[in-house]
């Protein structure tokens, strides 16, 4: 059904009534004109009997099967009119006229053909013609009762028959014509209750399809109304990130002044609803990205082990909180997929590991199978029961709060699994066992080693002294630029700001060559951060470390970063900007800040 048709139904332009004797006509018409070849082909085999039986002569016979091959031939060329048409649901009456002007002419020529069908003095002959009469009128029954007009038209011959009778002047035909009389009428209630079935059975088809219109355009509705939130949200996403992470910077500023012990507990307090606060949103907006169908995926060839390495790495200060052990079997597969999207689905699994294990660890690894890598993820906490394996991957479920009491997030973590997989066209799989612990198995095709890339310009040299580098701050929004100079500042790090490239490159005489850039992903007037990188490092002549700050989710946008240097989500948590900061500082290798492909 299209979209127009789910906003303007049918029944709601035409009456309940016209409907139904739409389709009654459409059932006339509807029987591949095979009664009326049967009844033309009934016609001359009785001729041919009468005639070898020599009661019939040969020129009321030629001029009853002429009648009878023309009419059948019109009312075959009107039915061949009827389905090249397909006349629409007002036109009923006319086409439904037409059909019974057809089955009138019949029964008229059938009532004129009876005194020479009827032969007198022959009662067997005469039987065999009522019997071909009467059964022919029971197997009308099922076809043109569907339309009363066109059924009471078959009793036209019948009157003929009953003065014929009266005509014959003796008992038997008397008592033949009470019996016809008699019979009559209980075919025509036959008829009736067949057409009366017919008529509920047909409204209440038709009301049905009204129910499922309505169910439809409302289902249609909610769903409109859930897309346009979901693409309100995608697009807004930059916007809606950027005072979040306006904020966090600034209570990191915060963090490093010397403040009373209530205000720095209320400062510590901050941090936390801001962290809170941050991965809801994500979630959220995650969420209504991928419900609004912009994310994409852009596979591309990807070393396992370093991904591993860095997801785990980032969640052992959690679990060393916990006390357990989060451990990477070393791999050297490869896969063929989308490097943000499969960090995204592995992040949340390995994160779910280590949240919901207790005591003893978390094995990640990857298995070779054919021509598919199953990277697993086992751990030895409170397991999912069995009739919960499916729900976990529904919207706003958690297993350990089903209630969503407390802190523990919305419960979108692994509906936003279940969603990327689908994208990238991977399969996942789940085995548990309640109080024993669970295991993800997420396979991905399997490809060659993925090969390194470097960068053309020569690496810069790392500063003689990490903390007292200089660091220049690029973003179009004020806020964040005076958060991001008084975060650094806090820090012990001298620092420049600018909203582009091109401020930038005004102030670099200045300025000493930057030791680290950091760039915010979007700028104004459509400028882009790598670019606006690409810029100043060809202005300096080295490549410049450089760290992408960005509230984008889209993986178009998104692979260019990943593509060329680190990435750090807004709003960003400034014990995550502060340990990239340090990294890219102290790094002595050349070609720092360039990573893997």
């Amino acid at each position: 059904m299209s979209e127009a048709s789910a906003k303007t139904p049918l029944r709601d332009t035409v009456p309940l009534s016209d409907l139904v004797r739409a389709e009654q006509v459409r059932l006339l018409y509807s029987d591949g004109g095979i009664a009326l070849w049967t009844t033309a082909g009934v016609a001359a085999a009785l001729v041919v009997i009468l005639i070898q039986q020599k009661t019939l002569g040969t020129l009321p016979a030629a001029a009853f099967l002429s009648a009878m091959v023309l009419q059948t031939a019109a009312r075959i060329a009107l039915r061949s009119a009827y389905w090249r048409v397909r006349p629409g649901v007002a036109d009923w009456r006319r086409w439904g006229d037409r059909f019974v002007g057809g089955t009138v002419a019949g029964g008229f020529i059938w009532g004129l053909a009876l005194p020479w069908l009827l032969p007198p003095g022959r009662m067997d002959l005469q039987a065999l013609v009522m019997s071909i009469m009467i059964a022919g009128t029971y197997n009308i029954i099922g076809s043109a009762g569907a339309y009363l007009p066109a059924f009471y038209a078959f009793v036209l011959p019948f009157i003929g028959v009953v003065g014929w009778f009266v005509s014959q002047d003796d008992m038997l035909h008397f008592i033949c014509t009470a019996m016809l009389l008699l019979w009559l009428p209980t075919v025509a209630v036959l008829g009736r209750r067949y057409n009366a079935r017919l008529l509920e059975a047909l409204e209440l088809r038709f009301e049905k399809a009204a129910l499922a219109d309505d169910l439809h355009a409302q289902k249609h509705a909610a769903e409109q109304a859930n897309l346009a939130k979901s693409r309100f949200l995608a697009s807004a996403s930059h916007d809606l990130r950027q005072p979040v992470h306006a904020l966090a910077m600034f209570v990191g500023a915060l963090r490093s002044h010397d403040l009373p012990t209530r205000s720095a507990e209320l400062v510590e307090h901050m941090d936390a609803s801001i962290s809170g606060l941050d991965g809801l949103f994500a979630s959220l907006l995650d969420v209504s990205r991928l419900d609004a169908g912009v994310i994409e995926s852009r596979p591309a060839v990807l070393e396992l082990q370093p991904l591993l390495a860095r997801i785990c790495r980032d969640l052992q200060a959690e679990a060393l909180a916990k006390d357990i052990e989060l451990r990477v079997a070393p791999t050297t597969a490869s896969v063929r997929s989308d490097p943000v999207l499969l960090e995204r689905i592995l992040r949340n699994l390995i994160g779910n590991a280590v949240r919901y294990t207790d005591r003893g660890g978390v094995l990640v690894g990857a298995r070779r199978r054919g021509s598919e890598v199953s990277v697993e993820v086992w751990d030895t906490g409170c397991g999912i029961a069995e009739e919960q394996q499916q729900v976990i991957f529904e919207d706003f479920y958690q297993v350990a709060d089903p209630e969503r009491t407390g802190g523990a997030g919305l419960g979108l973590g692994l509906a936003i699994v279940r969603r990327l997989t689908g994208i990238l066209g991977h399969s996942l799989t789940l085995r548990s066992v309640l109080g024993r612990g669970s295991v993800f198995r997420l396979k991905a095709p399997r490809v060659a080693t993925a090969v390194q890339t470097a960068a053309s310009l020569p690496a810069a040299r790392p500063p003689a002294d990490p903390e007292r580098a200089f660091i220049l701050a690029i973003d179009d929004e004020a806020p964040i630029r005076i958060a991001m100079s008084e975060l650094l500042s806090s820090w012990g790090y001298r620092v420049g700001v600018a909203r582009g490239a091109s401020e930038a490159l005004s102030k670099l005489d200045g300025w000493p060559t930057p030791d680290l850039i950091v760039c915010d992903y979007r700028l104004a007037r459509g400028e882009s951060g790598l670019d606006a990188i690409a810029r100043l490092q060809a202005a300096v002549g080295v490549l410049v470390p450089a760290i992408v700050v960005t509230g984008e989710t889209a993986p178009d946008q998104l692979r260019a970063v990943i593509g060329g240097y680190p990435v750090l989500h807004k709003p960003l948590a400034p014990p995550k900007l502060r340990a990239a900061v340090t990294g890219l500082l102290r790094r002595a290798a050349p070609g720092a800040g360039v990573a893997a492909e």
